[in-house]
């Protein structure tokens, strides 16, 4: 595991890396280690563009992640210890991921779920969450239980990302 006093240089690792494949760790406390971290994660996300960003991406496997679904400044939720409770309805749509560049595919997942977590001030929330946000919810989630984009592929998806897919394996950053 990266050493999270090390915050400013986390970076974000690229599949195939192994901390992609581990079920990150809960949170016992909530101390400016983990703050540091959650900053760091939201400069990274906005950096890359990014929707959402989870500790495994940064070689931190911690179950905490960042989304903002309107990339606005201001808008950023930390999630830590997160758990879906609630779950509605499907929708399939296109994704991509920080970990894996270059790679997007359609995924079947919930349209509208409802999020329970800890937030950086030590507060338990519940948060509905529906469309993009519900999405970013589940993808970071599948993060922090050691799956990516290309475990949720269809053959033809995977098929068709092949190229990249083999050339991640063979440059691994």
């Amino acid at each position: 595991m990266t050493d999270i006093e090390q915050v400013d240089e986390l970076r974000i690792v690229h599949y195939p890396h192994e901390v992609l494949k581990q079920r990150a760790s809960r949170i016992e406390t909530i101390d400016t280690n983990i703050e540091k971290l959650a900053l760091k994660m939201i400069e990274l996300m906005h950096q890359y563009r990014g929707v959402g960003l989870a500790g495994n991406q940064v070689a931190v496997p911690l179950r905490i992640f960042v989304a903002n679904p309107t990339c606005e400044e201001g808008e950023d939720i930390v999630f830590i210890n997160p758990e879906i409770i609630e779950v509605a309805d499907w929708n399939e749509s296109e994704e991509g991921c920080l970990s894996v560049p270059q790679v997007n595919v359609n995924i079947r997942r919930r349209k509208k779920i409802v999020v329970s977590a800890t937030d950086l001030s030590g507060k338990a929330v519940e948060m509905p969450a529906d469309q993009l946000l519900a999405r970013i919810v589940q993808h970071e989630l599948d993060h922090l239980d050691g799956k990516t984009i290309i475990d949720r592929m269809s053959k033809l998806a995977r098929l068709t990302n092949r190229k990249q897919i083999k050339y991640l394996e063979e440059h691994p950053n």
